[in-house]
Formats: structure tokens, sequence, C-alpha cells
């Protein structure tokens, strides 16, 4: 339909048989309009080619319908499963993402922020890579409603999404256990990093629960938690008197290149060593042998955190309650660490 004057919501009311508050609703708060109702407006704005004036609606409410979500790597697997869930979740509530890549530099990650804050949006979904108490309550200081992503609620003093890193990690020492491996291996990157010293210590329950000591387990870190990281690992491990005859790793990027490595010597796994991984990204199904991993939940993870984000902006005013959402990981089990028969 070819119109000469400006749409104004209230054309599009008339032509859906509603009122321009119900127009208003279906555009910014489309869970509040029943789907009878929202069909047939969405027909009115597509048949009259209407655009609703953003500029107008932030002026009104203070606010945007951006959120943003500011993660340290967007090549990882990891974080794109994350951005998967929180756009589709956002997209659904009528709210647009904004992907900020801090490239694990606290710099950047405040400047990100300053930014969405100076459009007004929503608030931020944070994976910060190290916690750093000070610096989580500057980002505060910005008026913004956060949610921290891959954080326990007893990091900071707001909302926050995770995963039970603990007992991920125990998972994978467990399989390892009853697969009757003895000699056991972590391979990880520089300590400090919480999920990673989580996933250690649920790791060494495992074995402590089957009676092993600590001294049965050889820890290896390398710099960069990779796929280049795994194969300096295999490398360090190789050189090793005995050759570890079960391997746990921080990731599957690094489990991958560990993998590979390992072949590449001529090393027999799963029977001379089995490797298990993190994450169960896609590399681990295309492994040279398909790894067997700790399977995490990652888009209903970031779909937790846009519904955490909106409850603390709509409970601004005092009657919001932050909390934590924890979601299970589970095993993956495939060629690399195969159950016994």
């Amino acid at each position: 339909m070819v119109r000469t004057g400006k749409v104004r919501l209230s054309d599009v009311a008339k032509a859906a048989g509603v009122s321009s508050g119900t127009v208003s609703n279906t555009i910014n708060r489309p869970d509040s309009v029943s789907e009878v109702t929202k069909r047939k407006v969405m027909a009115a704005i597509r048949k009259l080619d209407f655009v609703p004036n953003e500029g107008a609606a932030t002026l009104r409410s203070g606010t945007s319908k951006l959120l943003g979500l500011v993660i340290p790597d967007v090549t990882s697997s990891f974080y794109a499963e994350i951005a998967k869930g929180v756009a589709r979740r956002a997209e659904t509530l009528g709210y647009a993402m904004l992907l900020f890549n801090t490239d694990d530099d606290p710099g950047r990650e405040l400047h990100q922020l300053e930014i969405l804050a100076r459009h007004r949006s929503i608030g931020a979904l944070i994976v910060p890579r190290l916690a750093d108490e000070q610096r989580l309550a500057r980002l505060r200081e910005l008026g913004m409603h956060m949610v921290l992503i891959d954080r326990t609620s007893s990091d900071h003093d707001g909302c926050s999404v995770s995963i039970d890193d603990v007992r991920g990690g125990y998972l994978a020492g467990q399989h390892l256990v009853r697969l009757g491996r003895s000699r056991l291996a972590y391979v990880g990157g520089p300590e400090g990093v919480p999920q990673a010293e989580r996933r250690l210590q649920g790791f060494r329950r495992a074995q402590a629960a089957a009676g092993m000591t600590l001294s049965t387990e050889m820890t290896v870190r390398v710099e960069n938690p990779s796929y280049a990281g795994g194969e300096e690992a295999a490398s360090l491990l190789l050189a090793t008197e005995t050759l570890p005859d079960g391997i746990f790793c921080l990731n599957d990027q690094m489990a991958v290149g560990l993998l590979n490595g390992l072949v590449r010597a001529g090393v027999d796994v799963p029977r001379q060593t089995a490797v298990i991984g993190y994450g169960d990204s896609a590399a681990a199904q295309g492994a040279v042998l398909p790894l067997t991993t700790i399977h995490q939940p990652m888009i209903e993870l970031g779909a937790a955190a846009v519904n955490l984000l909106l409850a603390e902006a709509e409970g601004s005013g005092g009657d919001h309650t932050h909390s934590s959402t924890v979601f299970n990981p589970r095993i993956v089990v495939r060629r690399s660490a195969p159950s016994q028969a």
C-alpha cells in the first residue's frame, strides 16, 4: 500500500481495530498481548509500512530496546552459543542485542559498557574473565543494569547465570576413574581463572572419592588455553617418563589440540590414554577422534541471562532481589574416552 503522508501509531490502531495503547504494547511489550491481537497489529504494521519511532520511545521511557552482550572472545564456540541464546530470547521479547568483544582487556570492557550507558540500553550481559570486585563495582556506578554470565552470585552483588563447573570437573574425573585409569593429568591455562579452578576442584574431588591421592595427578598449565596450547601440552606430556592414562582438559579447543598432538606421535587413544574435553563444541564432534566432553547448556544460559536482566530492570524501583541461576552440565561419551562394554 502506498501512502503519501507519515504513518502514525493511531493509523495502525485504526487499521487493526484496537487502541493505540495496544499497538504500543505489541511493539514494546509483546508478551503482554494475546497472540490473536498481536497478529492483527503486526498485519496492520506491514500493510501500512509503519516504522516505530524508537528515538521517541527512548526519550519517554529513559531506555532503549537495546541490550549489550560483552564477551572476551567472539571466536569462541562457547561464547557464540551463549550469544545465540541471548539473541533469540531478546528478539522474542522485542529487544535487539549489541555484541562487544573485549579481548580480555578490562579497559575495553569498561569503555564498551560506557557506550551502552550513553545509548540508554536496558543493560548489559557481561562475561568478565577475571573477577575484579573493585572494577565490577565501578561498572554498576554507571547506573546500568548488569547480569554476569559464567559467574556465581557469590562473586558479586548482582544477578548471574553460570554452569556448575565443580560438577563438570567431577563428572570428567569420575568417568576416567570408572574406566580404570589411575595416572591422571589435568591440562589447563594460567592459574586464577575461576571457572578453570572450579573444574580442577571437581576433578580432584572425583579422585578423592575413589581413594586416589593427588600425587597420582599431573597438572600441566600453558599460557594460551587454545588449540595451540593443547598441542604444547601434548609435547610436554610426551616428554614425561610415563604418559598419563587419563587426561582432562580445561576446554574442547585444548583437548582437540592435545588429541591431535598425541595421535601424530603414535599414541593409541583411548587404549593408552583417554582424553576428555569441556564444552561440547562443534570441534569436539569433528576431532580426529570424536571427543568425550562435558556438555554445557549454553543457549539456555544465554536466554536465562536475558530474563534476569529484564527482571532487574523492571524491579529497579526496589522490588527486585538479585538471584543466581546455575545450570548442571552432563558428560557426552565419544571415542576419545568410551565407556567400557
